[in-house]
């Protein structure tokens, strides 16, 4: 029998509904399968008073310390995040406040692994929880954790020595394989392990388009509103290109900001910003778009690439991570320069190919869940055995 602990800051609750639904769509796969049984635990950093009484940081001290998240046993322990340190203390903070815990669900549960779905803080403080609990730890990278923390002054030691020291190593893409090798970690215990999309779900839908009232050429952005996601880009691009809608699902600190960019080109008649979408709202939104753009600076493997291609749309994204992963024929889109006529040149393109939705949708076959989970079992076990 393989016992997983899955360790994850990056999973949804109920006041962040979207956050992390990969990691949390990851280990329902892996909990499903034969001769597997997993406990979750998703620690909560809070700062300290008074700050942590701001309605973002109240709201999630509400949070059940322990509950059943879609029959997945789970517990939300909380570690003190203190603010303008880069990170610095995270671990440690993490660490501290989950050697309590970790006992407490071995006296029950005898894992046998630990599965850390973040590289950092989760996977740092996983390394030092597997020393202590004398099992071995995986870490899987996913874009942030080693593009931000893997060469932040504060924390790319702890991260490097973290990939050097755990049991086994997972990245989202290849490209995220060869930043890793790039910061120091060896070539020959990274594993890729593409994330999945729900192909029953995110599929090509005739009705989208009257459901959601388009009638126009539509293209659609998902992602939070942050610089890093290009955002901004986007939205200049579709400024150019008459009778073109552009509507964007994400939420972020940069809302004003891109709002305050759509008025001043005077496109609000036609650009929209959605806020947070619902992840099952997600399917009826791509479906009905002609294309997906998304500028980002740096990514893993975005989710919301393969779920647009499962959808029949194809997409129109920078040469970031693993792209050419994504993008492997024509129909799939277009790899643009990051840069508002790159952007503007590839939607055009791909508006004129208007590429048959099925033949869009067999790029995203091979990511599926059911494959995510094997894998992934199959991984921990070899480090177990």
């Amino acid at each position: 029998m393989l016992r997983v602990l899955t360790l994850s800051s990056l999973f949804p609750d109920e006041t962040r509904p979207n956050f992390g639904v990969f990691v949390e769509r990851q280990t329902l796969g892996l909990a499903a399968l034969p001769d597997t049984e997993v406990r979750v635990v998703v620690p909560i950093g809070l700062p300290p008073f008074p700050l942590s009484r701001s309605p973002h940081y109240a709201a999630l001290s509400r949070l059940p310390v322990r509950e059943i998240w879609k029959g997945l046993a789970m517990r939300r322990p909380r570690f003190l995040n203190l603010p303008a340190t880069g990170g610095r203390f995270h671990p440690a903070m993490l660490e501290r406040a989950l050697v309590p815990v970790l006992t407490a669900i071995r006296r029950d549960f005898t894992f046998n692994v630990i599965d850390a779905s973040f590289f950092f803080p989760d996977g740092v403080a996983a390394v030092a929880l597997g020393r202590r609990f004398d099992v071995p730890v995986s870490i899987k990278a996913r874009g942030a954790d080693i593009h931000h923390w893997g060469h932040a002054p504060a924390t790319a030691a702890g991260v490097l020595a973290a990939g050097r020291a755990a049991d086994g190593l997972l990245a989202v893409s290849s490209a995220m394989r060869d930043d890793m090798i790039a910061i120091g970690m060896s070539a020959d215990r990274i594993r890729v392990h593409h994330t999945g999309v729900d192909q029953t779900r995110f599929a090509p839908d005739d009705q989208a388009r009257q459901r959601i009232g388009i009638s126009g050429p539509l293209v659609v952005s998902v992602g939070a509103l942050i610089p890093r996601k290009g955002h901004d880009l986007v939205i200049e691009a579709v400024a150019r290109i008459p009778d073109v809608s552009l509507q964007i699902a994400g939420e972020g600190p940069g809302r004003a900001r891109l709002q305050a960019q759509i008025d001043g080109l005077g496109v609000s008649d036609r650009v929209r910003l959605l806020g947070s979408v619902a992840h099952h709202e997600l399917p009826s939104l791509l479906a009905a778009a002609d294309v997906m753009a998304l500028a980002s600076a740096s990514e893993g493997l975005a989710n919301a690439w393969v779920e647009s291609l499962a959808s029949g749309t194809p997409v129109v994204i920078p040469d970031a991570g693993g792209a050419r992963e994504v993008v492997d024929r024509a129909e799939a889109g277009r790899i643009v320069e990051r840069s508002v006529d790159g952007i503007a040149a590839g939607i055009l393109e791909m508006l004129a190919a208007a590429p048959n939705r099925q033949a869009v949708r067999a790029a995203a076959r091979r990511f599926t869940w059911e494959r995510n989970a094997l894998t992934l079992r199959q991984h921990l076990a070899s480090l177990v055995g």
